[in-house]
């Protein structure tokens, strides 16, 4: 039997439990991995139901334009449903949204509008403001406003709720799930509380968000906001959707944490999820200590990690934030001893170079003229030449020159120089800032590897 339309592929996501990071937990850990919908992300529940419940209003008609500030994953969903039922979309978003949440939306005919981050909410330059102005502008539009539409938690109260509570056969002791506009967690929570209100709720916030404070306090300090690079959660203001009643505890992680979690479950529970993942099992990863045998926690995994490829899965924008410690070329250089690179003219015999190696203990050499690389000369291939022609060490090396070595640059990540470094190839170059040339081998690699 087939499916009428895309939109009908959303939500029934799979539950998948975790076994290798929280392998040291007492508790068993689901993750509702929303990734599943056919936008990529868990707004695509609340993006549909926005729309149905603005039709059923009156609010918009078919043939009219789709107005909303997002962040790229609702605005993805909405231009889905825009797609099937007939609507125009125009998006405003900030200025630290990864390239591919943008590309995504124009790819599905969106019109996107980037406005500076570090604005206040009701600065006319803010993706908040920007969203409004244009929908008092264009007839026959709509601006969602996802923050304070309350069909956003409907949404989850209809759907996500009722999915984890038969997927877990009801035995759901924990969820936890990263707060941003509010829906996930507030409609999620409330339908849970519903079916048994012993269930713990744990919000996942992020460091320059002001909603923990609220949560403490009921005040929402903007001394508490500062910028942040996490993506998806995380306000500098208290959206509608919230119901704090339904929420047990809110927890903070850092930027760098659950960037650095997310490319975890990556390489350790094979899921590729976005930022807000890896922040949210960061979040149950520092309340382990409140969890005990016989729990079963259910972490929300909203969004898929190709929204991310250039940010949190880049290594160089990981390393330029401090958030990678990444061994590189460089370190390599500068941990050992200060040693002369060692090199070979073309006219330098090799009986010549073979004294060389013994003298400096060493395998590889490359071979320069004239400040130019032009070939390399190895222990290995050395002992073959010599074996089958022993008159050939009074040669010059020119006549036995072997490929150069690879060149790269001088940062360039460990993990990188492995993959060049291999049985044909036993060294790679790089130059300095001054522009002197120095040299890594496997040994270096295996050395640094090791510490």
């Amino acid at each position: 039997m087939w499916l009428n339309n895309v939109l009908e592929t959303i939500g029934n996501t799979p539950m998948i439990q975790l076994n290798k990071i929280t392998k040291d937990l007492p508790a068993t850990v689901l993750a509702k991995v929303d990734y599943f919908n056919p936008g990529n992300s868990i707004k695509d529940r609340m993006a549909l139901k926005m729309l149905e419940v603005a039709e059923q209003e009156g609010k918009i008609k078919t043939g009219g334009t789709i107005i909303e500030c997002t962040s790229g994953n609702t605005g993805m969903g909405l231009a889905l449903a825009a797609v099937v039922k007939g609507y125009k979309c125009i998006f405003t978003t900030t200025d630290k949204q990864s390239k591919e949440k943008i590309d995504i939306l124009k790819a599905v005919g969106a019109e996107v509008i980037v406005c500076p981050t570090n604005v206040e909410p009701d600065d006319p330059r803010s993706y908040y403001s920007i969203a409004k102005k244009l929908a008092s502008e264009i007839p026959n539009s709509y601006h969602f406003n996802q923050y304070d539409n309350l069909a956003n938690r409907l949404a989850h109260y209809e759907t996500t709720g009722p999915e984890i509570w038969e997927q877990t056969g009801g035995r759901i002791t924990h969820l936890v799930c990263t707060a941003g506009t509010g829906g996930t967690v507030t409609g999620t929570a409330m339908y849970l509380k519903e079916k048994n209100p012993d269930i713990q709720v744990w919000a996942i916030d992020v460091y320059g968000s002001l909603l923990t404070k609220f949560f403490h306090t009921g005040e929402t300090d903007m001394n508490e906001v500062h910028p942040y690079v996490s993506e998806g959660f995380g306000e500098d203001f208290v959206p509608e959707n919230y119901d704090m009643s339904v929420i047990d505890h809110f927890e903070q992680v850092t930027d760098k944490d659950g960037a650095i979690m997310a490319r975890r479950i990556a390489k350790e529970e094979g899921l590729f999820c976005g930022y807000s993942a890896g922040s949210c099992l960061q979040g149950l990863m520092q309340l382990k200590s409140k969890l005990k045998g016989g729990d079963v926690v259910v972490c929300i995994f909203h969004d898929h990690g190709s929204r991310y490829v250039a940010k949190i899965y880049n290594d160089q924008w990981m390393m330029e934030r401090g958030f990678l410690d990444v061994k590189s070329f460089k370190d390599i250089v500068s941990s050992r001893q200060s040693k002369r690179l060692v090199t070979a003219a073309p006219t330098t015999t090799v009986s010549e170079t073979v004294e060389m190696m013994k003298k400096f203990d060493i395998e590889h050499i490359p071979v320069i003229s004239n400040g130019e690389l032009i070939g390399a000369i190895s222990e290995g291939g050395l002992f073959q030449k010599i074996f089958s022609n022993p008159e050939i060490k009074q040669a010059q090396v020119q006549e036995v020159l072997e490929p150069a070595f690879p060149v790269v640059a001088f940062d360039t990540p460990v993990e990188r120089l492995s993959h060049l470094i291999n049985k044909d190839n036993g060294a790679v170059l790089a130059k300095d800032e001054k522009g002197d040339y120095h040299i890594v081998t496997k040994y270096d690699v295996i050395q640094s590897l090791a510490k």
